[in-house]
């Protein structure tokens, strides 16, 4: 065995014993820490915030060790905290008292895993890490561009750093850290965040609505600092009128062919949740969250 593979057997084993590989799951997971060896590291931010929500863990001294590779098992093990997936289904390539085998088990049962080789310790790739997201993204906001690899239909997607300057920016063998890592799983966070408070707005707008002798009345809810919230009519003519936070409406349906009810997170202009209503004047609705195939902030 070279100098090299020995260190990372070593490496390996001291995050192990340290108890990174400790999830939700396991009595094992540390309270926070006083930041130790990721104070000054660029993605502080993002590892205070994962192990603030409880999706990412310290061992037993504070340490995160942000510049090593991210494993299979620790990633899907922040996954599975993040959807707060309940349900399980067998995964019996891992025996019975693993760390991760709770974790696993959780991802299976939501499709996670398709495909995917059972290998707790194994390095991720940035396509490896790229492909886990989308599996568990996939029910929220839907398949990706088929026209990109995983990393780079994540990297355009605005979740993923590209490769550094002079080397192709899709470079899908690159290696994740830990720290790039809790960067991408906060966007994970923030991103079912806003989901859930669109879809609570998107509740009290439709509660709102009523159709009243050939006229829609309703509220567009006011919401908070965070979201822009919009009701947009489309006229027959493909005109536009719309209608913002706090701000109410009664308008005659007779030239009105469409409504569009959005949220979007004033701080990166991502969707936070899209609701069409196009059979008016039934008030029935569908979603349009799904958006992987475009850039965040792009409608």
């Amino acid at each position: 065995m070279n100098k090299r593979a020995m260190m990372s057997c070593l490496l390996a084993a001291v995050l192990a014993m340290a108890g990174l590989t400790g999830v939700a799951d396991s009595s094992n997971v540390q309270a926070v820490a006083p930041a130790k060896d990721y104070a000054s590291h660029t993605a502080k931010a993002a590892i205070d915030f994962g192990i603030q929500k409880k999706y990412l863990w310290l061992d037993s001294k504070g340490n995160f060790y942000p510049n090593s590779q991210i494993t299979q098992g620790q990633f899907i093990a922040s996954l599975v905290a993040i959807r707060g997936l309940k349900e399980v289904a067998p995964v019996p390539q891992l025996p019975a008292g693993h760390w991760a085998k709770m974790s696993y088990e959780k991802a299976q049962k939501a499709g996670i895993l398709a495909g995917v080789k059972v290998e707790p310790n194994r390095q991720l790739t940035k396509e490896e890490t790229a492909t886990l997201v989308y599996a568990a993204w996939k029910p929220i906001r839907g398949e990706k561009n088929p026209n990109l690899t995983n990393t780079g239909a994540l990297i355009t997607w605005g979740w993923m750093k590209p490769a550094p300057s002079g080397q192709p920016k899709f470079r899908e063998d690159l290696p994740v850290t830990r720290g790039e890592a809790a960067e991408i799983l906060r966007y994970l966070w923030k991103d079912k965040w806003q989901l859930e408070q669109g879809a609570k707005f998107a509740d009290e707008f439709h509660k709102s609505l009523k159709v009243v002798n050939g006229k829609i009345s309703g509220k567009v809810p006011k919401g908070d600092s965070d979201f822009m919230i919009r009701a947009m009519f489309v006229t027959n003519q493909n005109g536009r009128e719309g209608f913002l936070n706090n701000e109410t409406f009664n308008i005659s349906l007779n030239n009105i062919s469409s409504l569009a009810f959005t949220i979007i997170n004033k701080d990166d202009s991502t969707d936070a949740g899209i609701y069409l209503y196009t059979k008016l004047p039934k008030l029935e609705r569908y979603t349009n969250n799904q958006r992987f195939h475009t850039p965040r902030g792009t409608n």
